[in-house]
């Protein structure tokens, strides 16, 4: 079976020993950065609603080989905490869901991957079969270009606006009057948010956008930095594109022509990477079927 897990959901497929799909499950968030116990049980809560849409009844881990693409993985006392946790799967080949993306998107070759979604990140699997990764570097302080990170950066408008530190754009009331009109409101709504919250803001953002130059000022911002992920991903420019999540595609049209023209549809998602890392790291380790 094949996972693909990040801050806003998880997809799990079930394959037999071919590869062909049984079925696919899906489940709540299953980055690591949101806990591993979490993780785990939404993994697992994927895999009985794919083995119920096969049509099989209760799945044992220990009767399964599994491969995940996974947010926060590349924390490395996340990742193997994770592994500690499993439950007893029989193989557990783990990297990045960045990674997964690369290999499913360019069929296991050379080219790059652009994420923005709840989190960015850029990843690449290079002609020479090297692999880079520019961004990612978590929603409470990098991941520049999300939707996490375009919610932080209105709130923090919002907070100057209700302060008097800058006036009131359209954008700023619209979220001061949804945290609530007071500091305290304004504080604990912030207390909650997490990555989720912040990127719930993300649709107000763009939908604001043609009529409020703040939040088209922040599109723009989000654009400037993932032209620079892209851009340290891939100096030379060479390498196939593909854009993923929801914030890169609403961003699409938008992107420089020169961008743009390097843009590919992807060949497969981050669950078929997932498959294909399975695959790949069962035959390198020797563990058969």
């Amino acid at each position: 079976m094949s996972v693909d897990g990040g801050g806003t959901g998880t997809r799990l497929q079930l394959n037999n020993a071919s590869g062909q799909c049984l079925g696919v499950g899906r489940a709540g968030p299953s980055a690591l950065g949101q806990g591993v116990e979490q993780a785990w049980t939404h993994v697992l809560q994927a895999l009985q609603g794919a083995a119920a849409q096969a049509g099989l009844g209760r799945i044992d881990p220990a009767d399964c080989a599994i491969g995940l693409g996974l947010s926060g993985v590349t924390l490395i006392e996340q990742a193997q905490a994770f592994i500690t946790a499993e439950p007893g799967f029989a193989f557990i080949a783990l990297d990045s869901d960045g990674y997964t993306g690369v290999l499913g998107a360019h069929g296991g070759g050379p080219g790059a991957v652009l994420v923005s979604g709840t989190g960015s990140v850029g990843e690449a699997l290079r002609r020479d079969g090297s692999r880079a990764c520019v961004g990612g570097w978590g929603w409470a302080i990098g991941d520049e270009g999300s939707g996490a990170w375009l919610g932080r950066c209105a709130m923090a408008h919002a907070h100057r606006a209700f302060d008097g530190r800058e006036a009131e754009a359209p954008l700023t009331t619209a979220l001061i009057e949804m945290a609530g009109r007071s500091r305290e409101a304004l504080l604990a709504w912030c207390a909650a948010a997490g990555q989720q919250g912040y990127a719930s803001l993300a649709p107000l953002v763009f939908d604001m956008a043609g009529r409020d130059p703040l939040a088209s000022a922040l599109i723009g911002d989000a654009l400037l930095e993932l032209e620079r992920v892209v851009k340290a991903l891939d100096p030379e420019g060479e390498l196939p594109l593909v854009l993923a999540g929801s914030v890169a595609e609403r961003l699409a049209p938008r992107l420089p022509a020169a961008l743009r023209s390097r843009c590919v549809a992807a060949q497969g998602d981050a669950v078929a990477g997932a498959l294909q890392l399975l695959q790949t790291s069962m035959l390198t380790m020797g563990g058969g079927e």
